[in-house]
């Protein structure tokens, strides 16, 4: 047996919940397509810059490094813009310079790498 009025009153504000997340989901959509647009002009500016730092043939070696390590290539990628925009890089980086710049990621990398095993200890295991 229910109010007639409670249930006008419940059909309006589901109306305007409805009306209220609606708009919501197209200003999340407009930000999430803006954001999306931002992310790939920054993208296509670092490619671009790449570009122009790099050799035919280390550009090459960098991209088949990115197929199987993403995230090497983009932290040899970002080296690589960090010293452009330092001064350091004034000719367009040869695939060998571009090897002894792998080589001194991996050095840093295998100073940080620490393996540790921790045993986990059975209720089956005997210590008698």
């Amino acid at each position: 047996m229910a109010d007639p009025e409670l249930e006008a009153i419940r059909e309006r504000r589901m109306r305007e919940l409805m009306a209220q997340q609606g708009m919501g989901n197209q200003q999340g959509a407009e930000q999430q397509k803006a954001q999306e647009e931002a992310k790939s002009n920054a993208e296509e500016r670092r490619q671009m810059m790449l570009s122009q730092i790099l050799s035919s043939e280390a550009r090459e070696r960098l991209a088949r490094i990115a197929l199987v390590k993403p995230e090497k290539a983009r932290s040899v990628e970002d080296l690589l813009l960090r010293a452009a925009q330092m001064g350091q890089i004034v000719e367009k980086v040869s695939e060998e310079r571009l090897i002894s710049f792998l080589e001194q990621l991996n050095s840093q990398a295998s100073k940080q790498t620490k393996v540790t095993i921790q045993r986990r200890r059975s209720v089956l295991d005997d210590d008698d």
